[in-house]
């Protein structure tokens, strides 16, 4: 097994620590929105857009960050999002309605965009074959461990200070790695790629309009005409978004990339897992408050199993999988999840974690393992270094996307109130879409010969 040397450690730390703010403010909010809506009201939908005002503007704005990225230089734009990404954290934090919490969420997101492919393309672009697969799998330990332990820091601050103080985490992580990036020559690469801002502003327009048609549906119905013209209106933009990433010479997502096997059927998986992620992640935050009865910081420990099992699990299988090939762990990993998933129809009004949720954290901890670092490796593995930025920020548009699109479906998954009868129709909903990521990456992902170029 090929180790890290000095140079390659330090890329990634910064890697992980200007992930670190996205994924964590990504996950941290999960156990504040019980708090959020008692304070600020709007119930349920005030919950959902808590959570997809941040992620329409990552997710439809990532592949953009990608262009910027290879077009300006990925430290560069590294710096510009976390210092945004501060500042729109601080606004949210003193949100005082939830309309400009929303609004303040959106900008956040935004900055969030800016980082995270920048930050996993210094990975892809200097680091190959198993010391690459070795690093995506330290990589991913430390950013979803991010995303996994903010529900318990989320849970602390809110049980025992406030939840506005659960925006100010990540101020931290932010200040270091603006320290190290000012004293560390990190690699560069060859500049001038044209940045596609029609085709962003047409993705982020798009994706907020199906969005919103979505999450108001249950409350307006599908006859209203605000209702049925946005989401309309939404997929026609999103189908020009489409349209015009074929036709345009410098696109920012690529539609050559998706001829690549393993990036094209690893997407297609990430979208399926990952959207069942973001499912499990919601509902068992809020429910473990509002329908179990448990405080904050005890429904952010619910998740810690998942924590450990991935800080301990993850970067050796980044080197099975590099060893190995993707395939067997991006499919093992996603059944085990659905059989987790699965297993949290054992919850009962007569409410016990240590049988009825227990089980399912640790089932659902070691399927997590086994999956994402491979994922990660097979799907950016397969695109040279060259076009890593743009790579990384459609594999994490496409996790972004599943992870909205959820949520936004949420009140129609648990049929308008996440009560017991609800939690359990997002469990089997969650599974089946594990279990269709299991049989996407089974049927599509092959061991490569050799990393095939983007172009």
């Amino acid at each position: 097994m090929q180790r890290l040397i000095p140079a390659q450690r330090l890329i990634v730390a910064v890697a992980v620590l200007a992930s670190f703010v996205a994924f964590l403010d990504g996950t941290v909010v999960t156990v504040a929105l019980p708090a959020i809506s008692r304070e600020l009201g709007g119930g349920l939908t005030t919950q959902q857009w808590a959570v997809d005002a941040y992620l329409v503007t990552l997710s439809s704005l990532i592949l953009l960050a990608g262009s910027l990225s290879d077009a300006f230089g990925r430290v560069t734009i590294m710096r510009v999002g976390l210092i945004a990404f501060g500042v729109a954290s601080v606004a949210v934090a003193a949100a005082p309605d939830p309309l400009l919490l929303v609004i303040a969420r959106a900008f956040q997101g935004a900055a969030g965009a800016l980082l995270v492919p920048s930050s996993l393309a210094l990975i892809t672009a200097t680091m190959r074959d198993e010391v690459q697969a070795r690093a995506i799998g330290v990589w991913t330990a430390c950013t979803t461990a991010a995303q996994l332990v903010g529900p318990l820091l989320g849970g602390l601050f809110v049980d025992f200070l406030s939840w506005r103080l659960v925006f100010l985490i990540n101020v931290l992580p932010i200040a270091v790695t603006l320290l190290l990036l000012r004293r560390v020559r990190l690699p560069e690469h060859q500049r001038g790629a044209r940045v596609d801002w029609w085709g962003g502003a047409l993705c982020a327009i798009g994706l907020a309009a199906l969005v919103f048609a979505l999450i108001e549906q249950p409350r307006l119905g599908w006859t209203a005409p605000a209702i049925w013209l946005t989401g309309l209106a939404g997929i026609a933009l999103l189908l020009g978004f489409v349209a015009r990433q074929r036709r345009i010479a410098e696109p920012m997502m690529p539609l050559r990339l998706f001829r690549v096997r393993n990036f094209a059927w690893g997407n297609l998986a990430t979208l399926f897992v990952y959207a069942a992620l973001s499912l499990n992640g919601m509902v068992i935050g809020v429910y473990l408050q509002q329908g179990a009865g448990l405080g904050a910081t005890q429904a952010g420990l619910a998740s810690l199993p998942i924590t450990i099992l991935m800080v301990l699990l993850s970067s050796r299988a980044g080197s099975w999988a590099g060893k190995h090939g993707p395939r067997i762990f991006m499919t093992l990993g996603p059944a085990l999840m659905a059989l987790g998933a699965l297993l949290l129809l054992t919850v009962a009004s007569s409410f016990d974690y240590w049988w009825q949720v227990l089980p399912s954290m640790l089932v659902l901890g070691l399927g997590l393992s086994l999956t994402v670092a491979p994922l990660t490796s097979a799907v950016l593995g397969s695109i040279g270094p060259e076009r890593s930025g743009i790579a990384s920020a459609v594999n994490n548009a496409v996790s972004r996307v599943a992870g909205l699109l959820v949520i936004a479906l949420l009140s129609t998954i648990v049929g308008g109130r996440l009560d017991l009868a609800g939690f359990h129709s997002a469990a089997v909903v969650t599974a089946a879409l594990f279990a269709i990521g299991a049989l996407v990456s089974w049927i599509g992902i092959r061991r490569p010969a050799q990393s095939a170029g983007g172009s």
